[in-house]
């Protein structure tokens, strides 16, 4: 059924905001006028299914009509805000609706509020879109309606997302500036190669002499770039397209998951990072009174890294079989030993929820400090390099002409 937005004028004579679902918009501005609202305005919002129909064939409309996980932690947290204060549900959605700027979100919650409406629970409203809501927020969400506690449940799942959100800005923040000067250090030697070198070293062609090594490295290398830079940014494009197209695939993301977490320096923090993932989500679907079975499974892909899960699967038969978490998760390497110890202490003082919190949170810290150092390491390296590489650029040139002062005097 489409979904509407529409401005229109309440029974008090104010202006108010929202969306609808209607057959038709005749239907729709019926439907307003039944509830004592007049309407002004009513559009179509473009279903989620045309969305990725349309998106499959043009990307910027893919690009800029997705929901951003930040937009559902913020939906989250205002949710779990107006369910605390004694809003019913039905109600809570009603009123966060005018305030939600994505109009993806808008329609899902809409039709979440229909559906709610009908008499479904809301962790099986919330299973209509897969795609927006992930396993593990519906399965908490259908915990916290069997104990009673979903507002408690909300506000873990929006202090869950707010914390990777902001470990991921922060990891972001870190990195930019390194990325940047690469990004323009590569485009000024390219433009140097390619552009001035040439008109530079041409002077040099008409000389009866043998020229400096350096020299006539520069030259070959600037003849290259300026007679086949297109083959060569052609062949960037390609090797990305043609890896890109490999890491879709099920053994490619294996091989790229696999040389990522053996990298050296960066693996150990991606294994950490994915590893501190996984610990913090079994531990929110722990504190919630999910088995561990069941929690094992949900996150199984949480980790964002296929050695990882795989690890988690074969854990998960372990555990199956009667053995301890530890036990299980220690016989895969890919494990830290401290994420195992902390483990199987939990497990033995049962505490196991809080552990993994904590180990969660040491492995967030540390990932965090680690990757701010590289960053600040690698500024005044790329700088480093790029005085070398001008340095040698401006001595390959200079040398002929030292030479031939020589000469002259």
């Amino acid at each position: 059924m489409p979904v509407y937005e529409y401005s229109a004028i309440n029974h008090k004579g104010k202006n108010t905001t929202g969306v609808i679902d209607a057959d038709s918009p005749v239907v729709a501005r019926q439907k307003l006028r039944a509830s004592n609202i007049f309407p002004v305005s009513v559009r179509e919002v473009l279903e989620t299914a045309a969305l990725e129909k349309v998106s499959r064939r043009w990307f910027p409309t893919k690009l800029f009509n997705r929901i951003r996980p930040s937009e559902v932690a913020l939906m989250t947290r205002q949710l779990a805000t107006l369910v605390g204060a004694g809003f019913p549900l039905v109600t809570a959605i009603d009123a966060i609706l005018p305030q939600t700027r994505s109009q993806g979100l808008k329609g899902h919650l809409s039709k979440i509020k229909d559906s709610i409406v009908e008499g479904n629970s809301f962790a099986y409203a919330l299973g209509l879109f897969p795609g927006t809501f992930p396993a593990l927020f519906i399965n908490l969400v259908r915990a916290g309606e069997s104990s009673g506690t979903l507002e408690m449940v909300l506000d873990q799942m929006a202090d869950m997302m707010e914390r990777q959100q902001a470990l991921k800005n922060k990891i972001q923040s870190a990195l930019a500036y390194p990325v940047l000067m690469s990004i323009i250090g590569t485009g000024v030697l390219f433009l140097l190669l390619t552009f001035i070198v040439p008109s530079i070293t041409s002077i040099f062609a008409d000389m009866d002499r043998a020229l400096p090594g350096p020299t006539r490295f520069l030259i070959t290398l600037s003849e290259f770039f300026k007679n086949w830079w297109w083959a060569f940014l052609l062949f960037i494009v390609a090797l990305g397209v043609a890896f890109y197209l490999f890491k879709k695939t099920p053994q490619g993301r294996r091989v790229v998951d696999r040389f990522k977490i053996r990298l050296p320096f960066i693996g150990p923090l991606v294994r950490k990072l994915a590893v501190a993932r996984f610990s913090r989500t079994l531990g929110t679907l722990q504190e919630n009174g999910v088995p561990m079975l069941q929690a094992l499974e949900i996150v199984t892909n949480i980790a964002g890294n296929v050695i990882i899960s795989d690890a988690v699967t074969e854990a998960a038969v372990e555990v199956g079989k009667g053995r301890s978490l530890a036990t299980s998760l220690g016989r895969h390497p890919v494990f830290p030993d401290l994420f195992i110890q902390m483990v199987g202490v939990g497990e033995q003082s049962g505490e196991l929820e809080a552990m993994l919190n904590k180990v969660a949170d040491v492995f967030e810290n540390e990932t965090e400090t680690r990757i701010t150092a590289i960053a600040s390491l690698l500024e005044p390296m790329m700088i480093l390099l790029m005085a070398v590489v001008v340095g040698f650029i401006v001595l390959s040139i200079c040398l002929p002409i030292f030479e031939m002062n020589q000469l002259v005097s």
